[in-house]
């Protein structure tokens, strides 16, 4: 695999060493990790998110949903089969697995639910209000001026 240099975009950038990080980390990724179990990430609205992992044959008891700071992690543990099985043909794979996402800020997992085989993680992003876009006023000097109590004079 080709390894990407990000050391211009360190030079170049500020506050984005978090990001960069990041997208290092997910290009040294191979192709093992990220075949087992299959999934999905949709947006499912403005700010809502879901994750749909494939995970037939396993219970709600045997995967485990842990969030920890910015990283989301999913885990599956087979218990042993009580009885013996004998096999022809083994397509079903029942493997261990342990799956990462990074989560950006203010992304929370709100719930987690398995139905039909499919894992289902939503997620939903709250921005505090103080990073919610809004409208500036634009005002006059003269405003500006008057609202100033240190061009006022006595």
């Amino acid at each position: 695999m080709r390894h990407l240099d990000f050391a211009p975009l360190y030079r170049s950038t500020i506050g984005f060493d978090r990001l960069i990080r990041l997208l290092d980390e997910v290009a040294g990724f191979g192709d093992e990790a990220a075949s087992y179990p299959p999934y999905n990430i949709e947006r499912i609205g403005e700010n809502e998110y879901r994750i749909t992992m494939a995970v037939a044959g396993f219970g709600s008891d045997e995967i485990q949903v842990e969030v920890k700071d910015t990283a989301l992690t999913i885990r599956g543990q087979k218990k042993a089969e009580e009885k013996k099985r004998e096999y022809l043909y083994r397509g079903i794979a029942q493997r261990s697995f342990e799956r990462r996402f990074q989560l950006a800020e203010y992304v929370e997992v709100r719930g987690a639910s398995l139905n039909d085989g499919l894992l289902h993680i939503d997620l939903v992003r709250n921005l505090p209000e103080r990073m919610r876009p809004r409208v500036i006023p634009i005002g006059t000097a003269e405003q500006a001026i008057e609202a100033d109590p240190a061009t006022t004079q006595n």
